[in-house]
This record gives C-alpha cells, sequence and structure tokens, in this order.
C-alpha cells in the first residue's frame, strides 16, 4: 500500500510538472511584470502635494512660461486641426486644435525619430539619439523574444539574436541614456525656472537616470514605455486587445496602472490615467503660478494598450467599430486635458505669458490595425516614412506668436 502510494505522488508531481511546463511555455512572457510587482508593490491611491512657490506674484517683467506637451503615438490624422481626424472626424480635438488656430502650426514638423525613448532623447537633449548610443526603444529580453514569435508582412520570421542574448537586461529601465547628456529641464532649471515632469519618462529608470536626476524639481511619472490607464476589468473602462499583436500580448500581460512622485514608491492614480495626469498638472500649476516654470507633459495617450473611459466610449455612437471607438474616447480625454491645462492658464492669469508647445512622440502604430491614422502619409511608427516621424506639431504664445500662423520650412524635435 505504501508504494502505490508513493507511486501515486510521483505521478501527481509529475503531472503538475508537465502542467507547469507547458503553462510556462504558453505564458513566460508574463515574468517580467511578476518579479516586478513583487519587488515594487504598487501601493493605493495618495495624495501628491505640491511644493507651493512664492504666495504673490513678482512685480515688473516675468519670464515666459513653457508647456511642452507630449502625445504618444498619435497619428498625423487623428487630429481634427487641418479637416480629417480620426473615424472621419466624429471624434473632435477642439482643445488641441486651439494651440494650432491661436498659434503657430509647423507644416512639416518632425520627431527625433520613428519610436518613443529615442524621440523622447531626443526632445530632452536636443541632440539625435543616435549620437549618445540610445536609438533604439529599451525593451526586455522577454519582450524581444515574443515580439520575434511574429511574421512580418512578407512572410519571413521575426529576428531574436539569441546569440547576444545575455547582452539584453530583463528590466528595460537599466537601458538609460547616457549620465553626461545634459537635458532640457536642467538647462531650464538654471535659467531660473522651476522644473515639472508629468507622464511617462522611457529615458532610464537607474540611479542617474530618472527625471528628478535630470534637472526636475518634481515628477509624476512613471519609468517605462507605457502604462495601463485603468485597472483591468473596471467596469467603468471599456477595453480592446489586439490578440493578433504581441506587442499588445506583452503590455496586457506585465504593465501596472501606476506612478512614482519624486522617485518614490508606486502607488495608484485615483483616476483614469489621462485625467488624473491633467487634473494633477492643473493642481501644480496652480501651485507655481507666481514663479516662472517648465512643465513637460508627457501623457500616454494614446498608446496601447487600449482602455478609455466608459463615459467618453458612450460618447462616441457614432463610430461602429469597437476597437477604433475605444481609440477615439482615448483621444477624447486627452483632448479635454489640453483642454483643462489651456483653462488653468487662462484662470491663473497666466495664458499671455505661456508658450505651448504640442506635439508627438511619432507616427501612429502599424501594430494596433487601424489603417487611417497616419493619412495621407505613407508609414507608421518605427519606419521612417513620412507616416512614422511626421507629427502635429504646433505653438502657442498669445502675443508673441500671430494666431492662425503656418511655417512650412522643416522644424524637429532636436529645435525645441
Amino acid at each position: 500500500m505504501a508504494i502505490k502510494k508513493r507511486w501515486i505522488a510521483l505521478g501527481v508531481v509529475a503531472v503538475a510538472g508537465v502542467a507547469g511546463y507547458v503553462a510556462f511555455q504558453q505564458y513566460w512572457y508574463y515574468l517580467p511584470g511578476i518579479i516586478g510587482r513583487l519587488r515594487d508593490p504598487v501601493l493605493p491611491n495618495h495624495p501628491v502635494t505640491w511644493a507651493q512657490g512664492p504666495a504673490t506674484a513678482p512685480t515688473g517683467p516675468r519670464k515666459p512660461n513653457v508647456v511642452f506637451i507630449l502625445a504618444d503615438d498619435l497619428g498625423f490624422n487623428d487630429l481634427s486641426f487641418n479637416g480629417g481626424g480620426v473615424a472621419g472626424g466624429k471624434a473632435p480635438t477642439p482643445h488641441i486644435d486651439a494651440i494650432s488656430r491661436e498659434g503657430v502650426t509647423f507644416t512639416n514638423g518632425y520627431a527625433g525619430n520613428a519610436t518613443c525613448a529615442p524621440s523622447r532623447a531626443a526632445i530632452m537633449t536636443g541632440r539625435y539619439a543616435t549620437r549618445f548610443g540610445f536609438e533604439f526603444t529599451p525593451a526586455p529580453k522577454q519582450f524581444e523574444r515574443l515580439v520575434a514569435t511574429t511574421t512580418n508582412d512578407n512572410g519571413t520570421p521575426g529576428i531574436f539574436d539569441a546569440a547576444h542574448e545575455d547582452e539584453v537586461p530583463t528590466d528595460a529601465n537599466q537601458l538609460t541614456v547616457p549620465n553626461n547628456e545634459i537635458m532640457i529641464a536642467r538647462l531650464m532649471k538654471n535659467a531660473g525656472y522651476y522644473t515639472l515632469g508629468f507622464g511617462k519618462w522611457h529615458l532610464g529608470g537607474t540611479a542617474g537616470t530618472r527625471p528628478e536626476d535630470k534637472g526636475f524639481d518634481e515628477t509624476l511619472m512613471f519609468y517605462p514605455g507605457a502604462s495601463l490607464y485603468g485597472r483591468t476589468g473596471d467596469p467603468n473602462i471599456e477595453e480592446s486587445r489586439q490578440d493578433f499583436d504581441p506587442i499588445d500580448k506583452f503590455l496586457w500581460a506585465n504593465l501596472t496602472f501606476a506612478v512614482e512622485n519624486n522617485g518614490g514608491q508606486h502607488f495608484e492614480p485615483s483616476e483614469y490615467m489621462t485625467d488624473y495626469l491633467g487634473d494633477e498638472a492643473v493642481h501644480a500649476i496652480h501651485a507655481n503660478r507666481n514663479r516662472p516654470f517648465f512643465m513637460y507633459l508627457a501623457f500616454n495617450a494614446v498608446h496601447t494598450p487600449f482602455q478609455a473611459l466608459k463615459s467618453d466610449y458612450d460618447a462616441l455612437p457614432q463610430i461602429k467599430d469597437h476597437r477604433l471607438r475605444v481609440y477615439a474616447a482615448m483621444l477624447r480625454a486627452l483632448d479635454r486635458n489640453v483642454g483643462k491645462v489651456m483653462a488653468a492658464l487662462k484662470r491663473e492669469g497666466l495664458d499671455d505669458n505661456t508658450l505651448i508647445i504640442f506635439t508627438s512622440d511619432n507616427g501612429g502604430a502599424y501594430y494596433v490595425g487601424l489603417p487611417d491614422i497616419n493619412k495621407p502619409y505613407r508609414g507608421w511608427k518605427a519606419t521612417f516614412f513620412e507616416g512614422g516621424i511626421h507629427v502635429p506639431f504646433f505653438m502657442r504664445w498669445p502675443g508673441k506668436i500671430q494666431p492662425g500662423t503656418t511655417y512650412a520650412k522643416p522644424v524637429a524635435h532636436v529645435d525645441v
């Protein structure tokens, strides 16, 4: 009887081992998220307290404030400013359009690169990222391996360089902009500005490479290349998952709904991410109304994963395709929060003395399955065709920039 029990136990262990191996083979790409959450758990939401500037406004001339608003993976045809817009203009973007209408539109505005992180590095440093070895988007080896399981349009398999796999870290935050690169926040701080960073960083998460180490006085950011917009399964959120896209699979498996305040512990935002960043930017504007400030407001919209507030989704019944409707609802939230920031500047009496810059880090992505987001241009994010690098690019400064101005010569992120 004892021998029979021993064999039964061994059989159970063997079955469990095989089942575990099969599960690992199918879901191995969940590991980075599991490890990350164990190492750095996400705390519940807590209020953010912004350092208060002077109680009264200074007398005499003031330095102009600068608000740099960066969208993520925004297609050239997503905005309605030029008569187009997502879903044929069914989701208008009046607040973003107003920056163009009330300022200057750079009709040939170009990103510093065709993907997220190198483009942001170009914005931050004023130098093409290839010059300092940051020309590729940081990604952990599990991400690279998963993406390589798909095939290209011509039927060829993706490429994963297994021979150099050990050179790729499991934590993408270890892939950083070199520390000797001087960033715009440092320059602005040295020029007497209070510097504020919001949203997506994607330029390093190790000591010395975080935004608070690069000249930002206060930050409310997440360091990886993407974030959830809300909790998965939240009944107030509509989701669209692209099972055909390995990038989408990886993001859903590993992302958290979290931010860090001044490099502290991860914690949950109190609301949908785009609204949260917009509302906190408004609070920071109020706190700094009596001193010159530089604000880098890097929304993660409209980057995957596709999560939209149900209220925004329900406001767009004219869009029948579910994926496109979720995407349009995310864009609607982005536009709403650009409007909040502009309204806050007017409310605080700062509108005439603030330069607003709006652009996208690169063009819309092919892998989201929405074919018209970069019209009329050929190409997508991660390509150097126009669709990958020709981006919306506007500046507004009342009294300094003539409303309705267009500028046709090429300008780029490195010019900022």
